[in-house]
């Protein structure tokens, strides 16, 4: 399960160094990421294992309309990038295009239990900041799970 919060930088080719973290945890579940737009977020990220859960789940649920819907839209959409020698992940091109980068090319990775939210990090404190009410609201459940 991912977890934890992570700047990386991105190189000129839109590769970026996988904390370690995260690049152990995948060495046991395989050696490439899947790259899918959000719906509310620029961009996921999920290993093979995880991926092939969430086509599972999608093929359970929906009906044959749904599904196709699903596949056309969702899915046709992702990309797969392999995690080189040295660490780093190339994001897709095409989809690298959705995540609006600044001068600085640094993105923040967002551990989401089964996987990765790649954002903006002027993006992700508007989020933040957007949701603080939120956090108030539920932090003494939140704590009652530690």
């Amino acid at each position: 399960m991912f977890a934890g919060q992570y700047h990386c930088k991105l190189d000129e080719k839109g590769r970026f160094i996988l904390p370690t973290p995260i690049r152990e945890q995948l060495a046991s579940e395989g050696e490439r990421m899947i790259f899918v737009k959000g719906q509310d977020l620029p961009l996921s990220a999920y290993s093979i294992q995880e991926w092939e859960k969430v086509l599972g789940r999608a093929k359970d649920a929906f009906d044959e309309d749904q599904s196709r819907l699903f596949m056309h839209f969702v899915a046709s959409e992702a990309a797969s990038s392999e995690i080189d020698k040295t660490g780093r992940i190339l994001i897709p091109g095409r989809l690298r295009k959705v995540i609006p980068l600044d001068e600085d090319l640094e993105i923040v990775l967002v551990g989401m239990y089964h996987r990765l939210e790649i954002w903006n990090p002027s993006d992700w404190r508007r989020y933040l900041l957007k949701h603080d009410d939120r956090l108030e609201e539920n932090l003494g459940t939140m704590h009652n799970l530690l």
